[in-house]
């Protein structure tokens, strides 16, 4: 499994809750360019609409811009590929309040596209502070005990 694109803001804006993952249906030129690199969900998020999930915002260059359709639009709605069962429990856990579905991690499974979409909470500032605490904490830790380790 090859991660092509991770949005890792969302790990810090929110508490993951849950993890799905979902298949994406993209053009074919749209495949070959996400499997050579060139994607960006930074910014990007899931809707639902018709009982259906779509990827809104994630920009897809074409592959070979000379080629591409002339009305092709790089962050163009793209409909998520799940089970019915998994898109209707997403869906009454979206109606909670405070709950929202974010486009997490973009990979290459078996040959096909996968995304990884995370039922999320939106943080607290307070939370975000205590997240950058925790960090600076443990990083002094581990330095303290490398420079131990060297005076050994």
């Amino acid at each position: 499994m090859k991660v092509i694109a991770q949005n890792k803001k969302v790990s810090f804006d929110y508490e993951i809750l849950e993890k799905y993952e979902a298949g994406v249906e993209l053009l074919g030129f749209e495949v070959k360019s996400i499997k050579s690199g060139h994607i960006s969900i930074q910014g990007s998020f899931v809707v639902v609409r018709d009982s259906q999930l779509y990827l809104l915002n994630a920009f897809v260059p074409p592959y070979q811009p000379k080629n591409a359709p002339s009305n092709y639009n790089p962050s163009r709605t793209r409909r998520l590929l799940l089970h019915r069962f998994q898109t209707k429990k997403l869906i009454g856990k979206t109606k909670e309040k405070g709950l929202t579905l974010m486009p997490f991690k973009v990979y290459n499974k078996d040959n096909k596209i996968k995304i990884e979409v995370v039922l999320a909470r939106p943080r607290k500032k307070i939370d975000k502070r205590e997240k950058i605490r925790g960090r600076d904490v443990q990083r002094e830790i581990e330095r303290e005990l490398k420079e131990r380790s060297y005076k050994q």
